[in-house]
């Protein structure tokens, strides 16, 4: 998978539905305690160009979970499906929501100081704690 690819995605129950534009082609996951409540485990997710994100579905709710971030699910099946930054310069899917998630290579994890040690995967990824995602994450905002 590539770059600027378009992908689709639902919930389990089809009342909401995405349409959105690859970033990197890659799946990452995210170990943070929010996203580990919000999905019952880790969060995969797929990062997508955030105004290429078309949301559709009368069943799309959106919850406001931090002050960096708001999250996106079916209010009817509870599927979670999106992350988006507040001030709107970023945006995943879940992995999961997509058809065929297994053909995307699996390249990253986040939060990794916040994984409990009671699971671990096999695959190599690049492995980034919470303190270097957030700074990534505002030196980026920053423009840098």
């Amino acid at each position: 998978m590539a770059a600027g690819e378009r992908i689709s995605g639902k919930c389990l129950c089809e009342a909401v539905t995405f349409e959105a534009t690859l970033t990197d082609g890659a799946m990452h996951v995210c170990h943070c305690s929010m996203c580990r409540r919000w999905t019952g485990g880790m969060l995969t997710y797929l990062s997508v160009d955030v105004g290429s994100l078309d949301l559709r579905g009368d069943a799309l709710s959106v919850y406001r979970s931090s002050e960096w971030g708001e999250r996106g699910f079916c209010a009817r099946c509870g599927s979670s499906l999106f992350w988006r930054a507040a001030d709107g310069s970023s945006a995943d899917v879940s992995a999961q929501a997509v058809d065929d998630s297994g053909r995307f290579p699996f390249a990253s994890e986040i939060f990794i100081d916040d994984k409990p040690g009671n699971y671990a995967f096999a695959n190599e990824t690049r492995k980034v704690t919470g303190e270097e995602f957030m700074a990534k994450a505002q030196e980026s905002h920053a423009g840098g």
